[in-house]
């Protein structure tokens, strides 16, 4: 996918795919990111749009394609539209997003794919549920397996070699 976005998109695209699955931060807080607001932090706390929680985000991880990429913009916006002074709208990060996965052959791409993507790949390496909940600001953890697509995985793969008979005989005598 990053590939694709860099190949058939623009560097602007995939930076923004880029610090989707880095950050889980919705598209819309992604959008409303200033330059100032980023520029030589490897830290930044946000707002968030929908919540009004403050989130710490980190940018190390990212810092170097972070800061080549804001080298070549000019203007105040992280994400600059080529229509006037404001940012890309989420319609538009949406159409760049499935542009670049039809290319590769990937269906079901949107613009919550990139916070999904962060959310299951940061389970799956700390096994934390209950951070991620917070981090994604969930109310339940329930609500946030599903969101991540792994409600029934994981309960599935714990079964598969789950018994309490072996050979026969009861092994919790």
């Amino acid at each position: 996918m990053k590939w694709s976005l860099k190949r058939h998109c623009s560097e602007r695209d995939y930076i923004l795919f880029l610090l989707g699955i880095n950050t889980g931060l919705r598209v819309t807080d992604l959008l409303s990111l200033k330059i100032t607001d980023i520029e030589g932090k490897m830290e930044v706390i946000i707002k968030e749009g929908k919540t009004k929680k403050p989130r710490m985000i980190q940018l190390n991880n990212v810092c170097n394609e972070l800061a080549s990429y804001i080298a070549t913009i000019d203007g105040e916006w992280l994400f600059p539209s080529r229509k006037g002074d404001k940012p890309i709208s989420k319609i538009q990060a949406y159409r760049q997003l499935n542009k670049a996965a039809d290319m590769v052959d990937i269906e079901g791409v949107g613009t919550h794919t990139m916070r999904k993507t962060f959310g299951y790949w940061h389970y799956k390496r700390s096994k934390n549920l209950a951070e991620l909940q917070m981090i994604l600001n969930h109310s339940h953890p329930v609500i946030t397996l599903k969101y991540i697509g792994i409600a029934d995985e994981g309960t599935e793969g714990s079964l598969n070699d789950f018994t309490l008979w072996e050979d026969g005989r009861n092994v919790i005598d």
